[in-house]
């Protein structure tokens, strides 16, 4: 059994996706997640590139991540210059990480044809580039683009950029399918025979453009690599990066690897979720490993064997990646989906206890308006405490009134937000402005409770998202809205639903309320 290293590139390569867009904010909660379930490596982003993935690396540096070490990308300096002076090179040390991973050029055809240069003067773009980062105490993962295309077409030259790399002090070779074109059995071989000729642990970069990005990932390492890339869901240009969510449960369950440690494979489904909750993407029901029809059995003689024998149709247990089974026809799980989640958050529930039950029904009449607390987590533990009777009613809402309003055609619209809110049998009555409805009944509620809970001065709303749901037609669809909400040490995500976006938001707004204080006055958990 061998240590097969993870490495995530989300948050750049998988935002080059289209439809695919993280905010700031998005980035390091990403991250951090990231960083609790065991990755080795998260590629931040390009900081040479835009403002956003600059910041990124200015924020994970106030709060370190605890397992996985945060890279910076770039590339070989430009083409006939000096890397002293290189723009690109120069915004890898200034993101200050431990690792940077460059990028540099393997087919012949590209040197020619994109770079349009010469071949040797390519090799002396990677070597001085990387002699030049490890001379400043940077750890380089160099990724060779095209690599296996290169190798096709001119494997002299190809393999010649790859020595130039070593000699020059790279720490990983990393070898890419960046077409996405190979097959398993050319990667296996290539992988192979780079592996035999290198001396420093060689690693795996694949792109999806033949529905084989997992499958030469698998093969590569079947031939030696020992560290993966790829992005969560598979997210990338074009048809998509390597799927990490598929890739690491096979490592471990079917190749008896070590990537992340064992016990967070059950949260690989949620982070599949959760991920594609901040990118305001819809989760895949036939996800491999994850998706809601993973582990799903309709009818006739596939039920009756899996009641008997869950092995007859299924390859693993589902539990291990944090899914469930499903029978169609009389639905047989979900019990330990919700103790798992309580125990999570450190509410105690016996197993055996019919509490578990209407919870669960609850969830899933939850689910079926619309409903979704993959990211609104806030919101799922709020709902927990309601069940079991433990939630204090901090306050009471007894009526809200939102208007929007344009007076001059090219003018911007107003909003104002009355609320009427009773705290202990005290009636408070006040209204507020807002650059939205939505921002003016988050200023209304936080004015009528901070002369009660002064607290709530703290809280901020840092992201706010709304999703058209598949029900109902055009306008009159319902939404989903979710909100983030922080307090400067510690952030949380909440949840609403309805055919009326103003009211689905309240939902959310009031539960993030609620929820900070009950953290901050409620009882113990459990």
């Amino acid at each position: 059994m061998s240590v097969i290293e993870v490495y995530d590139t989300t948050l750049r390569d998988g935002t080059q996706a289209e439809d695919i867009a993280f905010t700031l904010e998005d980035k390091m909660r990403i991250a951090y997640r990231l960083d609790e379930l065991g990755f080795h490596y998260i590629e931040g982003g390009y900081p040479g590139s835009n403002p956003k993935d600059a910041l990124f690396f200015e924020e994970v540096k106030k709060e370190p991540l605890k397992n996985a070490r945060p890279c910076a990308f770039g590339m070989t300096r430009r083409v006939g210059g000096q890397v002293e002076g290189d723009a690109i090179i120069n915004s890898l040390l200034g993101a200050e990480t431990e690792v940077v991973t460059v990028v540099g050029k393997s087919w012949d055809l590209h040197v020619r044809d994109a770079l349009r240069t010469e071949l040797d003067e390519n090799l002396r773009a990677i070597s001085e580039s990387l002699k030049f980062l490890r001379k400043h105490d940077r750890f380089v993962i160099y990724d060779a683009e095209h690599l296996f295309d290169g190798y096709r077409a001119n494997p002299e030259y190809t393999l010649s950029t790859l020595k130039a790399a070593v000699d020059a002090g790279a720490q990983r070779l990393v070898l890419c399918d960046t077409n996405g074109g190979c097959l398993p059995s050319f990667v296996a071989k290539v992988v192979a025979e780079v592996v035999a000729a290198v001396d420093v642990p060689v690693g795996i970069h694949t792109h999806n453009d033949s529905e084989l990005a997992v499958a030469n990932t698998l093969a590569a390492v079947e031939a030696g690599a020992t560290h993966v890339q790829g992005t969560i869901n598979g997210y990338g240009e074009r048809c998509g990066n390597a799927n990490l969510i598929s890739i690491i449960p096979n490592l471990m369950l079917k190749m008896g690897h070590e990537a992340i440690p064992h016990k967070n494979l059950k949260k690989l489904r949620e982070l599949s979720r959760f991920v594609n909750e901040l990118a305001n993407m819809s989760d895949s029901k036939r996800q491999a490993f994850v998706g809601e029809s993973a582990f799903a059995h309709k009818g006739g003689m596939h039920v009756s064997a899996v009641v008997r024998n869950p092995e007859t149709y299924e390859h693993i247990d589902p539990e291990l990646v944090g899914n469930h089974r499903r029978v169609l026809v009389s639905d047989l799980s979900g019990r330990s989906n919700v103790l798992y989640k309580a125990q999570e958050l450190g509410i105690d529930i016996d197993s055996k206890d019919p509490l578990v039950l209407e919870i669960l029904q609850n969830l899933k009449n939850l689910e079926h308006e619309g409903f979704q607390y993959e990211g609104a987590e806030a919101s799922f533990e709020l709902l927990i405490k309601r069940a079991q009777g433990v939630l204090p009613q901090f306050f009471e809402v007894m009526s809200f009134r939102v208007i929007d309003e344009k007076r001059v055609v090219t003018g911007v619209p107003s909003s104002e937000a009355t609320i009427v809110v009773k705290v202990d049998g005290q009636t408070e009555h006040t209204a507020a402005h807002g650059n939205g409805p939505v921002n003016a009944i988050d200023h209304a509620l936080r004015k009528a409770l901070e002369k009660f809970y002064s607290e709530l001065s703290e809280v901020q709303l840092l992201d706010y998202k709304v999703r058209v749901l598949p029900m109902g037609s055009g306008t009159a669809s319902m939404v989903r809205v979710l909100i983030e909400s922080g307090d400067g040490e510690n952030k949380w995500g909440t949840v609403g639903v309805s055919y009326n976006i103003v009211e689905a938001s309240w939902q959310a707004l009031t539960d993030s309320v609620n929820y900070k204080l009950l953290k901050s006055r409620g009882p113990a958990l459990g």
